[in-house]
């Protein structure tokens, strides 16, 4: 059910942490910048920690969708994450920070330029929020009024889409975006480009992210185009027991207390899982799928009834990457058996005779056809 333009408007904003990973915190000032919640200091919530780890490892699994109830640490662990991964070589001065390696992928004035050598820097990945009440011209980007009306020139000013470029796209209230939104990012996350054609502009440049998406279901389904375009579906929710309702606030009290000095003591293993990310990535390549395991993972699709083949490439990519992050040279039953939940829930058929959930739907198809 899409949600109504009085549902939005009545929406008010997220509260949300200023960090210098986030593009639109570099218009902040110094003062108010502060590091973010630490990944490794969250509590529980294992799957959709596995699945941000994941999705950071191999971004072609095709992002990741986080519902549930309100206050359990899905936007801190989608902020957290850009903190994990490692600055990223890209064309200086380029407005989407383009890999000076990857020729194919270049944007248009960079891909002119590199005949005569391109020069590099690093740059911190990218993690973008794009907001529920956003245009879109924000989002695509438009003609730079500024330069136009001032020097009369034609020039693109970039938006959002190109700010995301090879990093990541977090929507939190995913769930709420307007139709119009949903359609651009269908057509851009598809093919990678981000295609402009107004004001006398006709402009194509590189836009490939990796999806996130955040919400509470009590607000309105997701639509189903945007929904498959997920790679992972995880659901939080609020712990029961009180020793882990305990910690969580101890440790975030102490982190709005000295956001600093709590990022201090959780360095050594923010660290730790920073090299693992690493490691992972430098072992994908080299993990194998056997035949065994990929007819195991079609035969799961078969008896869930999921439309199409994402479910069995989501399913292989998946398990792939968690089996480097275990530092595993082969994918087993048992990593295929872990990802299912996650690579499959949202992509199962309301059954009106089958009053289980997907999740619980899963498992009974997994014992019966892993073992």
């Amino acid at each position: 059910m899409a949600p109504t333009q009085s549902a939005l408007s009545r929406r008010a904003p997220k509260p949300g942490f200023a960090t210098p990973t986030v593009v639109d915190a570099a218009a902040l000032p110094e003062a108010t910048a502060r590091p973010p919640y630490p990944f490794s200091a969250i509590v529980g919530q294992e799957a959709m920690r596995r699945a941000l780890l994941v999705a950071a490892v191999d971004p072609t699994v095709g992002g990741v969708l986080v519902f549930g109830d309100r206050g359990t640490g899905k936007s801190t662990a989608v902020r957290a994450l850009a903190a994990l991964l490692p600055p990223m070589r890209a064309v200086a001065g380029c407005a989407y920070s383009c890999d000076p390696v990857a020729a194919a992928a270049l944007c248009p004035a960079c891909a002119a330029r590199r005949g005569q050598g391109l020069t590099v820097t690093t740059v911190p990945v990218p993690v973008v929020d794009l907001p529920l009440g956003a245009t879109e011209d924000r989002v695509v980007g438009a003609l730079d009024l500024g330069r136009a009306l001032g020097a009369g020139e034609k020039a693109f000013e970039p938006g959002l889409l190109a700010r995301a470029n090879r990093g990541f796209l977090y929507i939190d209230e995913v769930n709420l975006l307007e139709d119009h939104l949903v359609d651009l990012l269908l057509d851009v996350a598809a093919s990678g480009i981000n295609t402009v054609e107004r004001e006398g502009l006709s402009l194509r440049h590189p836009a490939r992210f990796v999806l996130v998406g955040s919400g509470n279901p009590e607000e309105g389904e997701l639509r189903p185009q945007l929904l498959d375009r997920f790679g992972l579906a995880v659901t939080v929710t609020t712990p029961t027991d009180l020793a882990s309702r305990v910690t969580i606030v101890r440790r975030r009290d102490a982190y709005e207390r000295d956001p600093a000095g709590f990022a201090a003591e959780w360095a050594a293993e923010e660290a730790r899982l920073g090299q693992a990310i690493l490691a992972a990535r430098a072992s994908l390549p080299g993990v194998t799928v056997p035949d065994a395991v990929l007819e195991a993972a079609a035969r799961l699709c078969l008896a869930l009834g999921t439309d199409g083949l994402r479910g069995e490439l989501t399913l292989m990519r998946t398990a792939r990457a968690v089996a480097s992050l275990d530092g595993a040279a082969t994918v087993t039953i048992d990593h295929l058996r872990e990802v299912a939940p996650s690579c499959l829930s949202h992509r199962l058929r309301r059954n009106p005779l089958d009053e289980a959930g997907s999740e619980a739907r899963i498992a009974r198809a997994s014992a019966e056809v892993l073992g």
